[in-house]
């Protein structure tokens, strides 16, 4: 087995038996993340919900369902962990605030992602979603604000790609900013499905094989 990927297995099991925050998450820990030493892509978004700390599959909810239909990829395709890493700013649950879920638990970033990145020597483009994922990856580079951020996505190519959050929650956002949707969700399928190109490729085969 490779270095790298001994040390990437050896960190993923560190990650998951982590409980330096258990005193603080209402469900316990339950760290979830996805990462291969050959993926090219990496998603990065704020922390799971309840649904995805249930069944311990990242995304796994709408707004997943969402953020695949932007990318427009298949659930096999988006859960290749040889493909697509996912690493979110928190990997646990980290509980319900007046107006949605609490932040992400700030302990994960100090603790585990410089060690996971150097663990992940292939990612060539990040997304960004939501402003959490933002302001670490970003830092000064930031806009004021999410929208603006968002909107000032040809700053951050060729590595970044910031975006909001695929929730339910962000309806009223996207429909008063269609901007997103028709400039920045093509250039997010464009390259995904440029670093994704082969598995889609077998996908479509296979299903017209099947026909």
């Amino acid at each position: 087995m490779p270095k790298t990927a001994t040390r990437l297995d050896r960190l993923l099991m560190e990650v998951r038996a982590c409980r330096a925050c258990e005193a603080h998450l209402p469900l316990g820990p339950r760290p979830i993340v996805r990462a291969s030493t050959t993926a090219r892509l990496l998603i990065v978004g704020q922390a799971p919900g309840t649904r995805v700390h249930a069944t311990g599959l990242s995304w796994n909810d709408p707004s997943g369902d969402r953020l695949r239909a932007w990318m427009e990829v298949d659930r096999e395709t988006f859960y290749d962990e040889a493909l697509i890493a996912v690493l979110p700013m928190g990997f646990c649950y980290p509980g319900k605030g007046q107006g949605g879920d609490l932040p992400p638990r700030p302990e994960c970033a100090g603790l585990w992602r410089a060690p996971l990145h150097a663990a992940l020597p292939q990612i060539e483009f990040t997304l960004l979603i939501g402003q959490y994922a933002q302001r670490h990856y970003l830092g000064q580079r930031r806009k004021p604000t999410l929208t603006e951020t968002v909107r000032a996505w040809r700053e951050y190519l060729p590595h970044y790609l910031p975006l909001p959050h695929p929730s339910p929650r962000n309806l009223m956002w996207l429909r008063r900013n269609p901007w997103f949707e028709r400039e920045v969700v093509p250039v997010l399928r464009e390259k995904s499905h440029a670093l994704l190109a082969d598995k889609i490729r077998r996908i479509g085969a296979r299903a017209k094989a099947i026909k």
